[in-house]
């Protein structure tokens, strides 16, 4: 399953102007989104690990003629892309026995190592009996439209097929087909998604419930939009969590900007800050050394997990330095401490073209959510702007985004009055540790929305490989959600067999 792309010149270039837009922060607010993703904590912890997990054998990769366009008619629209997806048969108890369905909906990466690292699917599929579906987002990987990424990711008129609405489509499409052509029009199937996974998981539940029983959303922010959640919420966490860690880790960091911006504004200062953080190109401005200090505490904050704790690990490092040393060499120990041993550290060579600019656009078109930092944290005050945002976003791709979209089609305000009306089968998992749980769904909505959620989860956790070392709140948090799914399916399974006896 793994690939090596090639990226073409042009490419480059788009990637170019995303990644310098975003390291020197030229506008006058906070106008980057972190990402979403449920395997990006297992890949900083080591790097090589997805493109190199091993296949299993028992995994079986198809290619499914994908439509383009789900939504319109014209003749463009019917043109298609190979789309990819897995499947493993090992412990499926087959069509005959209405045996289940589970479908991993793939979200801004491409597919490969997603069936080692989701481990959820696979851990439970002897006690399902289920079939095991694993389905790449479009413009990700291999499911690739307009037969390559240079043409793909030419403009916005290539990329105006790339969204959510789309995607879930995609799957539905591709669900379908292998219910026909396996035979298996009984199997009831449940939708698993982490991060803006989770998202497309629960919104395909709602919008496509003939093709989806239930749907697992894990750390799905689906209320981070449209000013539904507090733009601050995400980096109060990032606070709370440090500072639960550590509080004179959480004062050096606090202390720290003000450090920065002094030192900066001295003659030659940024070339000492270059030297004092061992950067990997000299620093233009303070900025770039400050935003990587501000993604750095973030990721560790939304992927705080056992056993590491890489908040734990960033405040050891901080609060281990001598106590002679001044305080940004506090800083640098917390970056070494997280990061390892390196040649260098801030403003390294990214290896993440392809998710930087699929996610760049994805967030630059329906994706708005607005992430700011107020007065309250640990953290300068850096509001979102939007305007710059959306300046930023015309500069790179030539279109404005559409910040009120997503609630205008999947909904979100209201949510309680709103889905206890219709929505049903739907788990909405978080730890409250990870920063963008504050836009999640923390309260039952009705008696089949549920949400199930634990105080020292992180991002995603529940959904990735059992380990021996997990701790017990983390079992038990899996089995309430293998629990409530199989409750569904013998829900599903009585209805059944009450409409075949009738017939």
């Amino acid at each position: 399953m793994n690939y090596s792309p090639k990226f073409p010149v042009q490419w480059v270039q788009l990637m170019v102007m995303i990644l310098s837009i975003t390291l020197t922060g030229i506008a006058a607010g906070r106008t980057d989104i972190p990402r979403l993703s449920p395997t990006r904590g297992i890949i900083m912890e080591d790097p090589d690990l997805l493109s190199s997990a091993a296949v299993s054998d028992d995994l079986q990769t198809f290619y499914y003629p994908q439509t383009l366009d789900h939504f319109n008619y014209q003749p463009q629209s019917y043109a298609t892309f190979q789309q990819r997806y897995v499947m493993n048969f090992k412990y499926w108890g087959g069509a005959n026995n209405n045996a289940p369905i589970l479908a991993y909906l793939g979200a801004e990466a491409p597919l490969d190592g997603s069936p080692t690292a989701i481990g959820f699917l696979n851990d439970n599929a002897v006690s399902f009996t289920a079939l095991l579906v694993y389905i790449e987002h479009r413009y990700y990987g291999k499911s690739i439209p307009f037969g390559s990424r240079e043409e793909a990711f030419k403009n916005a008129s290539t990329l105006g097929y790339f969204n959510s609405a789309q995607a879930i489509a995609d799957y539905a499409e591709i669900i379908m087909h292998i219910k026909n052509k396996l035979r298996a029009f009984f199997s009831p199937v449940i939708v698993v998604g982490g991060s803006y996974g989770g998202m497309l998981a629960s919104w395909l539940r709602l919008k496509y419930p003939h093709v989806a029983l239930g749907a697992l959303a894990s750390s799905a922010p689906i209320l981070y939009f449209d000013k539904i959640t507090p733009r601050g919420a995400y980096f109060s966490v990032v606070t709370k969590d440090f500072r639960e860690a550590s509080e004179s880790c959480y004062q050096t960091i606090r202390n720290s900007w003000s450090v920065i911006d002094k030192i900066a504004s001295q003659p030659n200062g940024l070339s000492s800050l270059s030297m004092i953080f061992k950067t990997c190109k000299p620093l233009n401005k303070s900025s770039e050394l400050k935003n990587a200090l501000e993604n750095m505490y973030a990721s560790a904050a939304q992927y705080d997990s056992p056993p590491r704790y890489p908040v734990t690990v960033v405040c050891r490092g901080i609060d281990g330095a001598n106590e002679k040393q001044d305080i940004l060499s506090k800083i640098f120990a917390g970056v070494v401490a997280y990061r390892g041993n390196r040649s260098c550290y801030i403003n390294p060579p990214t290896n993440e073209s392809e998710t930087t600019v699929g996610w760049r656009w994805q967030t630059c078109s329906e994706m708005v959510i607005p992430i700011g930092i107020g007065n309250r944290t640990m953290f300068q005050p850096e509001p979102f702007d939007l305007n710059s945002f959306i300046q930023q976003c015309k500069t790179i791709f030539g279109v404005p985004p559409r910040p009120h979209w997503v609630t205008s089609y999947y909904g979100g305000h209201d949510i309680k009055l709103i889905l206890q009306r219709f929505g049903s089968n739907i788990i909405f998992s978080n730890g409250l540790r990870d920063p963008y749980s504050r836009g999640g769904v923390l309260e039952n909505i009705s008696e089949s929305i549920l949400a199930v959620k634990t105080v020292n989860g992180s991002h995603c956790l529940d959904i990735l490989a059992q380990n021996a070392s997990d701790p017990e709140w983390l079992v038990k948090q899996r089995q309430t959600e293998v629990e409530i799914m199989k409750g569904w399916i013998a829900q599903y399974y009585a209805e059944l067999k009450a409409m075949l006896f009738k017939q």
